[in-house]
């Protein structure tokens, strides 16, 4: 991401200023970083930062700390950032790091200390506060089976300083992240601009005999020739490979008359796209795979439509549902007399559709929002149904990355072809 795109300083002020009133009185907040996680031998992974710590302050340098105390006595201990200290091996091994005037400029946070002072300034500031927000991953299909740099601190604090009164500072942060103001907008926008560029490579590239990571690769290139990235690891995946909604092998040979899923998006600036297409290797569909594509299509405009303030996550999933139990039985999958005698936890159409209809998306890919809370204009979601029919060896799913309206879901992706006959004469501009 250049400079010029990064949110000015007063973004990250703003969403604190949103925090501190959802806060209550005498209340101090602490947000970590994420950790380095370790690979191998001496090995480690790429920082993947805190979405956190990032929407508060705009910092992404490992093991920086964000202590919010609004209602602090002295005004300089309202708002401090901790700061890794480089030194002449940091910089010799792992290059610059930020100074305390570089982060200042980025986050507007005016006090900035390095993280040894940490122990001694947090003890003083957990003297004067009554009630601490702590952060912890309350998303709901979280699998956490290694304890974080943030769950490390939770429960030191909660060792260090029984008395105090704990709170969830996630409960604050999911509602707030989940409407989306103009400037995450606008990094959105560019990750599914960026996107729309990488698709539209591919889509020229694609033929029979090639191989599904030769086209990860051609995304790849695309992606990073902009600034962006991928925002979740490529599924790219051709004839029955499909039907593993997860798959991210790609390692298969493209073949003639297949069909080939490419669930491939970018990321920009810390904010996510996501994008589902469904091609033809050979640049056309048969008759029956044009069938199934234009159901999932005409599920996925209804779906579209019904994405407005209001509706809830379990609504949409089984108008979602409804919409796509008519197409199987128009393509001779389901009859009717299954969808009528089908249980209410055992549905019929499980085992061509068997997933959600849509997620936010944000900082995250599969963005945070309060469990129970109904959708609201500023979300942006992704609306993503599907077809499987893993006996006719191939599977049919269109995504988007969307804005909920007033009037509806909005797509952000207006200029990447999701008609089958565009698709297809896309796919004959390759020369």
């Amino acid at each position: 991401m250049s400079v010029a795109d990064a949110p000015p300083a007063e973004f990250f002020e703003a969403n604190r200023r949103r925090v501190a009133e959802a806060m209550r009185p005498k209340s101090l907040a602490v947000v970590n970083n994420n950790d380095v996680f370790p690979t191998n031998a001496d090995g480690s992974m790429a920082l993947h930062p805190s979405a956190d710590l990032y929407y508060l302050t705009g910092i992404d340098q490992e093991e920086s700390i964000f202590v919010f105390f609004p209602d602090a006595f002295e005004e300089k201990n309202r708002a401090i950032l901790f700061l890794r200290e480089t030194s002449e091996l940091i910089q010799t091994w792992e290059g610059e790091k930020l100074t305390k005037a570089e982060a200042e400029r980025i986050s507007g946070v005016k006090r900035v200390e390095w993280l040894g002072e940490f122990p001694t300034i947090f003890h003083a500031l957990m003297c004067e506060a009554d009630h601490v927000y702590l952060n912890s991953n309350d998303h709901p299909r979280a699998k956490i089976v290694v304890e974080t740099r943030e769950a490390r601190f939770v429960r030191d604090c909660l060792e260090r300083y029984p008395l105090h009164e704990y709170h969830r500072l996630s409960r604050i942060l999911y509602r707030l992240r989940s409407v989306k103001s103009e400037p995450e907008l606008a990094l959105i926008q560019k990750a599914c601009a960026i996107t729309r560029d990488g698709f539209a490579r591919v889509a020229r590239f694609v033929k029979p005999g090639v191989n599904e990571l030769a086209v990860e690769a051609e995304f790849d290139h695309e992606f990073r020739s902009q600034g962006g990235k991928f925002a979740y690891t490529p599924i790219v995946a051709t004839g029955i490979n499909a039907c593993a909604l997860h798959y991210i092998k790609n390692n298969c040979e493209c073949r003639d008359g297949d069909l080939l899923l490419l669930d491939v998006a970018a990321a920009y600036g810390h904010y996510n796209s996501d994008l589902t297409r469904t091609i033809p290797v050979n640049g056309g569909f048969t008759k029956r795979q044009r069938q199934v594509y234009d159901a999932v299509l005409r599920v996925h405009r209804a779906c579209m439509k019904e994405l407005k303030p209001g509706v809830t996550a379990k609504d949409w999933r089984a108008f979602a549902q409804q919409e796509t139990e008519k197409e199987l039985v128009d393509l001779k999958l389901l009859t009717t007399a299954e969808v009528r005698d089908q249980g209410p936890d055992k549905k019929a159409l499980n085992k061509y559709f068997m997933h959600g209809i849509g997620h936010s998306i944000g900082l995250d890919v599969h963005d945070v929002q309060i469990v129970d809370a109904p959708v609201s204009a500023g979300w942006v979601m992704t609306c993503e149904p599907a077809i499987y029919i893993r006996d006719e060896g191939f599977g049919v799913r269109i995504e988007d990355t969307v804005l909920v309206t007033e009037a509806g879901g909005v797509t952000l992706m207006p200029d990447i072809p999701i008609e089958a006959d565009a698709i297809e004469e896309l796919m004959a501009s390759r020369g």
